[in-house]
């Protein structure tokens, strides 16, 4: 679901969010059109903005975990936890964590890629929404999704700052788990 389409449509901020994402053409492969978030960490009113939509989403939803999906969710997952009263879990890329871990694979679509968490990090019953900032096919979001709920999790939303208009096939992956994104990807003359 994007945000625009149901309670933040016409909020200002949603806008200022995607002016502020840099698009790269075939990068890191031809036919990729990179949504870099890095800029919208430079706007201080777009990156306060996309935190504040996330904490106005989940405060009361009594959320104990924010997962962020290494290494950009981790932008965005710290200031979430705190600002609603949650832990913070990264979900690593692997053997980046020390200690023992648990870990799952999954597919991209450019390749395959592996995440892991620290044994512990999470107990059984514990809600929780993973963050990342870009969804395309689904598969981090399920990945990250399976490993939450393999130590009992309940895994109540997936959440991301730009996502692809999501086909039915790629929504199947997350198991009927809401996926809620602010922003469509930036496709215009902003190019890089």
């Amino acid at each position: 679901m994007f945000a625009g389409e149901n309670e933040l449509k016409g909020d200002p901020r949603l806008p200022a969010i995607n002016k502020s994402i840099r698009v790269f053409p075939n990068y890191p492969k031809p036919g990729i059109m990179f949504q870099d978030i890095t800029t919208l960490l430079l706007d201080h009113k777009a990156f306060k903005g996309t935190v504040d939509i996330f904490v106005e989403r989940y405060r009361d939803m009594d959320i104990s975990v924010v997962a962020g999906v290494e290494a950009r969710g981790f932008f965005f997952g710290p200031s979430i936890a705190l600002a609603i009263g949650a832990k913070f879990v990264p979900l690593r890329k692997p053997n980046k964590l020390p200690g023992e871990v648990i870990s799952e694979d999954y597919e991209l679509e450019y390749g395959t890629d592996r995440l892991e968490m620290h044994v512990g990090a999470v107990n059984p019953g514990e809600r929780s929404v993973v963050i990342d900032d870009f969804v395309a096919t689904g598969g981090t979001l399920s990945a990250a999704k399976r490993l939450l709920e393999r130590v009992g999790a309940e895994v109540v939303e997936c959440a991301c700052v730009v996502g692809l208009p999501e086909p039915e096939e790629d929504r199947r992956r997350l198991d009927d788990t809401p996926l809620y994104i602010l922003v469509g990807p930036t496709l215009d003359e902003r190019c890089f």
